[in-house]
């Protein structure tokens, strides 16, 4: 039984010493030179100048959750099309419906004004 299972053993110990050895390798032949500007918190080139827990507006939420929304949906899209042969009218007609829901949800949230950004 352990015969079956040796070559994917062997496999996984290779893995482990070759990653394992390119880390050792990485962590001894890296030269460390520490300085004050290596241990600034760094992120859009210039320093921090709020708390990191301050508050956003909720509008960004909004618009981050509407792209969501919509771009998953879309996503749908591409599975469709490659079956759309198997599936005939009634993929077609269903697929219809689909965006057709999804187009009034877009036009609802446009009247609302949640894609306004002011």
């Amino acid at each position: 039984m352990i015969e079956q299972y040796a070559p994917i053993l062997v496999f996984i110990l290779i893995g482990l010493l070759f990653g394992g050895g390119l880390l050792l390798v990485g962590y001894f032949a890296s030269p460390t030179k520490p300085s004050e500007a290596k241990g600034k918190p760094f992120e859009c080139g210039f320093d921090a100048f709020e708390d990191s827990r301050m508050k956003f507006d909720v509008r960004f939420y909004l618009v981050a959750i509407l792209f969501i929304i919509f771009d998953l949906e879309i996503a749908f899209l591409f599975p469709w099309a490659v079956v759309l042969d198997d599936i005939g009218w009634f993929g077609l007609i269903s697929m219809g419906v689909f965006l057709l829901l999804l187009l009034i949800g877009f036009a609802y949230e446009w009247k609302k004004g949640a894609l306004e950004w002011e």
